[in-house]
């Protein structure tokens, strides 16, 4: 059962021609957003603020509690 849909994604994705391009495309898209805007635009705030790791769990638990109310 498992093989049979296998061997359809498989054969499906081996006949096309157009939608390799579409996938390659969104393929490259998705690494640009998750491994090079990351590095830009999201830092790591908590290893830049707090040395220990007991006051970085101090300072989420505060905004979590913050947030809430």
């Amino acid at each position: 059962m498992l093989n049979k849909i296998f061997n359809l994604y498989r054969d499906g994705f081996r006949n096309m021609t157009v939608g390799r391009t579409l996938w390659a495309i969104v393929l490259l898209k998705l690494f640009i957003m998750f491994a090079i805007l990351k590095v830009f635009f999201f830092p790591n705030f908590l290893n830049s603020k707090f040395k220990s790791n007991s006051e970085k769990a101090a300072y989420v638990r505060e905004q979590l509690i913050d947030k809430s109310h």
